[in-house]
């Protein structure tokens, strides 16, 4: 008896070492629990096991207005997910012979201009995808979300330079967009195709990814997409309709299902071969993908059960020790549609989880990483539980917060106020010309090329007054402090998200607005 009771907890020991199968079952109770505990539209899951694709199906609801169901042909924006197409693009002209890694970005986009002369002419092709650059979290991300304005390439190309460093060039990690947006013009530049088009037909079209697309407009079938989602009052409401600015595809864009990324994924899984072994990718580019560019975090004492001594970036994926094995992964996020991707090579193994509700219990975190827990073998957590104090806790906070803000402006005595100094038209170098007029009575702050940032003011306290935006797909309600002269006039204008919880894509803070008019 002792010796089959050994034999039972060595046998455990070893699953635990190596990793559990993923039942379709198992997978099941995970979505559920989340979609019983949150309001949830849609979710679609793939899992690899052993190189295999041993699970790949849909749940719940693609769209609240039509009823459609997900499934596993189901198409999502994969959003930030798009980032490892983008640095895959440029290592298949690494291979090509048209780049090197450590080429000036110069050389190929002449005007790219960054904040600081040393940094522009050292820049080069890895510190594009690498979150390295020095500047802060999401700087110059208000020239793409909300979507609507009418910024280009170009006027990215030309923010650079007005946009204030955080740190020292290439000493610290912070996640940007903009960067990505250019390294899909080097590939422009150098292939002589559109971004969207070098990663339609050289990379989903040679994997069999018959179904996605670089952007939404792409699409050659849409009668199968998820329509995002967002949760008003705990209820689900249906965003409405699509607006793409093209410039955003290398940071983005991507449109897919599970059943296609799985062979996006197989094909990493496979160090950058097909699946009859051709060499999609050579192996020495594969590995520049997944070797750490830069750091995040290290800790050489790592706490159980994941034993994390690292965290890093490589070429559009983050990279981490989990259980002693590396993990290979990346996240997304647009308005009502979030992502998740995770590749662990020395398990052969991986998951993608694409969702249509934000956030819908943070389903992409916890099925994910309920998922990945067993693949690494490691206890099973409760998931769904943590990211509901999670988002409980932060909610609550957040809530509070806003609450306080409002109450303070419905309480606001305004009568010393006098409307005309705040009127006129202010200007930020990178962002562009914000207009305040007079509307019956009411201040209105209007953004000239960001038409969805519009909304009344209303005033707050001393110099601040607070924005409540007509766009509501995303909470963004900002403070607008003015700066005034000797004669109580307006002359400029600093802002700040009102929610804690903002989405960091949201750099009102990084605006200096100039009165010009």
């Amino acid at each position: 008896m002792k010796k089959i009771l050994f034999l039972l907890s060595a046998l455990t020991c070893l699953q635990m070492a190596y990793g559990q199968t993923v039942s379709e079952t198992f997978v099941d109770s995970i979505v559920q629990s989340s979609m019983n505990t949150f309001p949830h539209a849609g979710i679609a899951v793939a899992v690899i096991q052993d190189g295999k694709v041993t699970i790949s199906k849909g749940y719940g609801i693609a769209s609240t207005n039509s009823g459609a169901k997900v499934d596993h042909h189901t198409l999502f924006s994969i959003a930030s997910n798009s980032k490892a197409f983008t640095s895959m693009a440029l290592g298949l002209l690494v291979d090509q012979g048209k780049l090197n890694w450590n080429d000036k970005v110069t050389t190929y986009i002449p005007e790219f201009k960054m904040y600081d002369a040393y940094v522009t002419e050292n820049f080069n092709i890895i510190d594009l995808l690498t979150h390295r650059s020095g500047l802060g979290l999401g700087a110059g991300d208000l020239l793409f979300i909300p979507a609507g304005g009418d910024y280009t390439i170009k006027d990215i190309l030309n923010s650079f330079q007005y946009q204030k460093p955080v740190s020292a060039f290439r000493t610290k990690y912070d996640y940007d967009n903009l960067l990505y947006m250019v390294a899909g013009e080097v590939v422009k530049r150098i292939s002589g195709m559109e971004w969207d088009q070098f990663v339609e037909t050289q990379i989903m079209k040679p994997l069999g990814m018959q179904s996605s697309a670089a952007f939404y407009v792409n699409l050659k079938d849409k009668s199968n997409v998820a329509e995002a989602h967002r949760v008003e009052d705990g209820q689900l409401v249906e965003l409405k309709g699509y607006e793409e600015n093209r410039a955003i595809g290398a940071a983005g864009g991507i449109y897919a299902s599970v059943d296609d990324l799985t062979k996006w994924m197989l094909m990493h899984l496979n160090g950058g071969r097909l699946s009859d072994s051709t060499p999609f990718i050579s192996e020495r580019n594969h590995n520049q993908m997944w070797k750490a560019h830069t750091n995040i975090a290290f800790n050489a004492t790592p706490p159980q059960p994941y034993r994390n001594h690292y965290t890093a970036y490589g070429l559009g994926w983050k990279l981490a020790d989990k259980n002693g094995y590396t993990t290979v992964s990346h996240t997304g996020g647009m308005p009502g549609m979030l992502s998740h991707t995770v590749l662990i090579p020395e398990r052969n193994a991986g998951v993608v989880v694409l969702t249509n509700c934000d956030p819908g219990g943070y389903s992409f975190v916890s099925v994910t990483r309920a998922i990945e827990d067993r693949l690494l073998g490691l206890p099973a957590g409760d998931w769904v539980g943590r990211m509901e104090s999670y988002l409980n806790r932060n909610s609550t906070y957040a809530d509070s917060v806003v609450a306080s803000v409002w109450e303070t402006v419905s309480r606001a005595k305004t009568k010393h106020l006098k409307p005309e100094n705040f009127i006129g038209t202010y200007k930020d170098n990178w962002f562009g010309e914000v207009v305040i007029e007079d509307r019956d009575g009411q201040l209105w702050f209007s953004c000239t090329r960001s038409p969805k940032l519009i909304g009344p003011m209303y005033f707050y306290q001393a110099n601040t007054f607070a924005i409540k935006w007509e766009y509501r797909d995303m909470n963004c309600d900002a403070f607008a402090s003015f700066t005034l002269d000797e004669n109580g006039k307006a002359q400029s204008i600093k802002m700040k998200g009102i929610s804690p919880a903002i989405d960091f894509s949201y750099d009102f803070h990084d605006l200096d607005l100039q009165r010009v008019k």
